[in-house]
């Protein structure tokens, strides 16, 4: 059902709204509501940083996502660990690399009875809900309430599991999660503070777009990226040899129709390029407006005050960068994750943050806020000390990162590496040996591959010293070692 307002609900809302708003801050003044938080966690699927307005998208808008960074803060480096689906969503839970939480790959069951901030928060009197992808292949755990989508769901009249029940939906997935999300906040016990997990399908593969969005862009020629044409000149094999070209591996499938039979090499690619990103920005849009919608209800029931609110993706996505789709390598378009975070009274409004985050930080962050110490297994850092405008003189200058595989999907190899504030070490491994190296400041394309430029060979040095202690320091120290199987 989808959830509207006629305007007399409006005003009504909005009079509860106000006494709930007032009520609130009179509990601020006595030091107790701010003391834990609603936290609201908006995660969408595969939606690169490079796709919303407020990151300064050239293709789309994005009005309501660039309303969190106007209230809130937009973190400029927020990076994944393992550029994949189900292993960043288990990093995000459990605030642990993928060798040790288990999910190195998309293939792997998620061992659901390890700590989790859920879990963790439920305990600690929080009320907990999961709602749309999960994507884990296990039940859910540490929530009083979910309704998943099996697997990866549809996007159109999709079956959802409700507390183990099976049941379809009439309507598009992005309207419906939105509606679910709204219907439990409204029927929640109200007397706890509460964490809302509101996790996206969209715009995940194969991009199939609502009604309401679906002539968005028609008559429009998107702009290529800058890299569409690349030629991997410099680069190691692994660039050559993945399967995620627009030009040769986007399916009549991801497009929608067979395409014209005389079109060939570069119109071609052309061709698919904009039907893929019409229909990639178009499920964005719908996105877009339902997070409107949340932070709508969150404003006319007097929830917005005292609720932190998150929005994220699980990672990064190639737009035709590199000639590319999809994501898993370490390079930027793939690694960087889109992070908005509004907490009224407390985030400074339209503030930006350039500090490398991880999604390993989330789950220690929620914690914090919620005043629960995290259990000593998780490996990354609350960045509340980013969020209110305190950044310690101690916080990381680099990041780790290992993707596994390798064979699957895309061909994209096996590698790990580590990048600093300027720098980026990279080395692909398994059935190859090669590593590449850029200067992200000079080259933030990452088109000239500088590994072996001896001009470079002390920096390269450093950075495989720094690569060697943050292997050591999360436990990964045979990255060799551990197989995707």
């Amino acid at each position: 059902m989808r959830f509207s307002y006629t305007r007399r609900d409006f005003l009504k809302l909005v009079g509860l709204g106000t006494a709930s708003i007032a009520m609130s801050q009179t509990l601020f003044a006595a030091g107790s509501v701010r003391n834990r938080p609603n936290i609201l966690f908006i995660m969408s699927d595969d939606h690169a940083s490079h796709a919303l307005s407020c990151y300064g998208s050239r293709i789309n808008t994005t009005p309501n996502l660039d309303r969190l960074a106007q209230e809130g803060m937009r973190f400029n480096n927020c990076f994944c660990t393992n550029s994949i689906c189900a292993p960043s969503r288990a990093t995000i839970l459990t605030g642990k690399y993928s060798h040790l939480n288990g999910v190195i790959n998309n293939r792997i069951r998620f061992d659901g009875s390890q700590p989790t901030f859920p879990r963790l928060l439920q305990r600690a009197d929080y009320e907990t809900a999961m709602i749309g992808k999960w994507h884990l292949k296990s039940d859910p755990t540490g929530f009083d309430h979910w309704n998943i989508l099996p697997g990866q769901g549809a996007y159109h009249h999709p079956v959802l599991i409700e507390m183990g029940k099976r049941k379809k939906h009439t309507g598009y997935v992005t309207d419906i999660i939105t509606d679910l999300s709204i219907q439990w906040l409204q029927q929640r016990k109200g007397d706890k503070p509460f964490l809302l997990m509101c996790q996206h399908k969209a715009p995940h593969r194969n991009w199939q777009p609502d009604d309401k969005h679906r002539a968005m862009y028609e008559g429009v020629d998107i702009p290529e990226p800058e890299t569409f044409n690349d030629d991997y000149a410099t680069r190691s094999a692994a660039a050559r040899e993945q399967k995620m070209t627009i030009e040769h591996h986007l399916t009549p499938k991801d497009v929608k129709m067979r395409w014209p039979a005389d079109l060939k090499g570069q119109a071609l690619k052309k061709w698919k390029y904009q039907r893929y990103i019409k229909d990639y920005l178009r499920c964005i849009a719908s996105v877009d407006d339902n997070v409107g919608r949340l932070l709508d209800y969150l404003d006319v029931s007097g929830l917005a005050e005292n609720t932190l609110v998150v929005y994220t993706s699980d990672q990064g996505f190639y737009l035709g960068d590199h000639g590319w789709f999809d994501k898993r390598f370490m390079y930027e378009e793939s690694l960087r994750m889109p992070l908005l975070v509004r907490y009224p009274g407390i985030v400074q409004p339209g503030s930006t943050n350039e500090d490398i985050v991880l999604n390993l930080d989330f789950a220690e962050t929620f914690l914090d806020y919620a005043g629960i110490s995290p259990p000593a297994d998780m490996q990354g850092r609350s960045f509340r000390s980013l969020l209110e405008g305190d950044p310690p003189e101690d916080w990381r200058t680099s990041m780790y990162y290992h993707y596994y595989e390798f064979p699957g999907s895309h061909a994209v190899k096996r590698h790990y590496g580590v990048r600093t504030r300027r720098y980026k070490l990279i080395h692909f491994y398994n059935d190859i040996d090669a590593w590449e190296f850029y200067d992200l400041k000079a080259d933030p394309n990452e088109l000239n591959n500088l590994y072996g430029h001896p001009q470079y060979a002390d920096r390269i040095v450093e950075h495989k010293m720094e690569l060697e202690r943050l292997q050591k320091r999360y436990g990964d120290t045979k990255p060799e070692s551990l197989t995707s199987d």
